[in-house]
């Protein structure tokens, strides 16, 4: 039988499965590890094919490259599928290439947002000479009809969309941009292969759940890869293929905790009505909680108190800046009075409020920073990240900061808290990390907000724990650090 190993290399914690920013975890504020879905979306397809597959996650599992080499020559894999990011590009590389070195018939397989048709002044970084196979595309789709393929008939390779093979030891693209439409045709993630209890809540630390309920978003947002990489046009999957999905993770797995997994959750109100009507009205309701993503516009009051009364406790906004001139250059597609209305609406409904901030735009200067921390004040988010503004290969921001000359090597290996530039027209990299760290300070420090997280918490101690764990660890990442 043919075997497949797929895995995420061992390291540092990213969020490898959110091709869309893959975020660094450890030195994050408030921010957790996701499950591991790509992995166990790619598990389930091969399976259904017949292949034996191996999952594991060694950065979330903690394990070291002794564990990986152990189970690599255990299981002896004819394929091997590795989640990729941004920032771990080189140190996974290095991984593949000592794996290949075990056993060379070893097919290598990576797939990551960085590989969606991508310019040869990128690959060109990279020592690929062990990999057979790049995934840019939907992997979930494409994995199982690439492996099947090879086996079968390697001609047929260039048919397949959305990926690069191997032709005279250079790399070819195959079609991109051409998604699927029927998002029900997958099957679920292979949770039985996860250990679920990795992937947790943060204040309860109870194991959540990613569940993927669209893909694609109309926005023209110039820092995103998601229009890139999954399309304009909002895919849906429907609201009784994602309560089955729902139903199977509080049944067979005793997961009550979910994060919904969409750039824009809240675009289509009748769905997302329909999806809270199944909830309300099946066994799960009053069971289970879960938090969503959502733009700031559209979104209107009742779409909000529909989700708080299905179970959603927290939403999470993009606010991004405070500055009405870096909302416009960044091509948000959104005000701040957008995001005044939303955050109203989600409070009148009961909801928290994550809200994510970025700052070192190419253009920014000392008082687009004043503007997003007076914005950040004003909001009062129940949470926040506030994040330096990463240049991506394959969006608008690469070009505008490759333009004014920003980008002092390569934006590969680095991260939203690991200078992925030099800075702004008018601000040095070092100023931005400095100003981050004191508005992350003062925020969380304030006596308010230490009074509400310990209201909030009241006599759950685990709730309480896990509040003071993230206090240690924003300490940490900032106060030590400054």
């Amino acid at each position: 039988m043919t075997k497949v190993l797929v895995f995420y290399p061992p390291g540092k914690l990213y969020q490898r499965g959110e091709d869309r920013s893959q975020g660094n975890i450890e030195d994050s504020t408030a921010t957790s590890s996701r499950a591991a879905n790509d992995l166990a979306y790619a598990s389930s397809t091969l399976k259904k094919k017949g292949y034996e597959v191996l999952l594991r996650d060694y950065q979330n599992e903690k394990k070291d490259i002794h564990s990986l080499r152990e189970d690599f020559v255990r299981f002896s894999p004819d394929f091997m599928f590795v989640s990729i990011t941004n920032s771990t590009i080189f140190e996974d590389i290095t991984i593949i290439n000592e794996l290949k070195e075990l056993k060379p018939d070893c097919i290598a397989i990576l797939k990551g947002a960085l590989f969606f048709n991508p310019e040869q002044e990128m690959l060109a970084q990279l020592d690929l000479h062990a990999v057979d196979y790049l995934i840019g595309g939907e992997s979930d789709y494409i994995l199982g009809e690439l492996v099947e393929t090879h086996l079968a008939d390697r001609a047929k390779i260039p048919q397949i969309n959305g990926i690069l093979y191997k032709q005279d030891g250079a790399f070819v693209p195959t079609v991109f941009h051409i998604w699927e439409e029927d998002l029900d045709s997958i099957p679920y993630p292979d949770r039985g292969s996860l250990l679920n209890h990795l992937y947790t809540r943060p204040d309860t630390g109870e194991p959540m759940a990613t569940i993927a309920t669209s893909r694609g978003c109309p926005a023209s947002c110039v820092y995103c890869l998601t229009p890139k990489i999954s399309g304009k046009k909002v895919r849906l999957r429907t609201p009784e293929n994602i309560f089955q999905e729902l139903l199977e993770c509080y049944q067979k797995h005793n997961i009550r905790n979910f994060f919904f997994k969409s750039d824009t959750f809240t675009i289509d109100k009748i769905w997302v009505k329909e999806l809270c009507d199944r909830i309300i009205n099946s066994e799960l309701y009053g069971k289970i909680e879960w938090v969503a993503n959502s733009r700031v516009n559209p979104i209107e009051q009742e779409t909000l108190v529909y989700m708080k009364k299905a179970g959603c406790w927290l939403v999470a906004f993009g606010f991004e800046s405070g500055s009405p001139d870096t909302l416009i250059k960044a091509k948000k597609g959104a005000t701040l009075d957008h995001a005044r209305k939303a955050v109203a609406y989600a409070r009148h409904a009961g909801l928290l409020v994550f809200g994510f901030f970025l700052i070192g735009f190419p253009w920014e200067d000392r008082q687009h920073l004043a503007d997003t921390k007076k914005f950040i004040w004003e909001l009062r988010p129940d949470f926040m990240e506030l994040h330096i503004a990463v240049p991506y290969y394959g969006t608008e921001l690469y070009k505008i900061a490759k333009e004014e000359g920003l980008i002092d090597e390569t934006v590969l290996g680095k991260d939203y808290f690991n200078a992925p530039t030099i800075g702004t027209k008018y601000l040095s990299v070092q100023e931005l990390e400095k100003y981050r760290r004191q508005i992350l300070l003062r925020y969380h420090s304030r006596p308010a907000y230490v009074y509400s997280k310990l209201k909030y918490a009241g006599a759950r101690p685990k709730i309480l724990m896990n509040y003071a764990r993230y206090g240690v660890k924003l300490l940490k990442n900032n106060l030590l650090k400054a």
